[in-house]
């Protein structure tokens, strides 16, 4: 297991924990979660990362209206955007200055 793994999976859980109770700065610490993820995350999977981060943030609501449990998947699914947009927005930037770099 790398550190990668652990933070990624550090990442993951206190997404599903703030959706319970009040983390103070989890936005930004979920964030840097997700870009010690996309630092890690290879070439071949930069697409599937930035695609899974717009559609997370896009679909997040869509279980809103579920009884009981919908705000608490909807606040789960929305961290979990909140890491892979971290992840998305280091690949993007990588990326930049590997073509400006270039």
């Amino acid at each position: 297991m790398t550190v990668f793994k652990i933070v990624g999976l550090i990442g993951i859980a206190l997404a599903i924990v703030a959706a319970f109770v009040t983390v103070p700065h989890v936005a930004p610490i979920l964030a840097l979660c997700g870009a010690v993820i996309g630092w890690a995350t290879t070439a071949e999977n930069h697409v599937r990362v930035i695609a899974s981060a717009v559609a997370l943030h896009l679909l997040a609501g869509a279980f809103d209206d579920v009884p009981t449990a919908g705000s608490y998947l909807t606040s789960i699914l929305a961290n979990v955007g909140s890491v892979l947009a971290g992840a998305a927005i280091l690949i993007i930037l990588r990326n930049i200055y590997n073509r400006i770099r270039a």
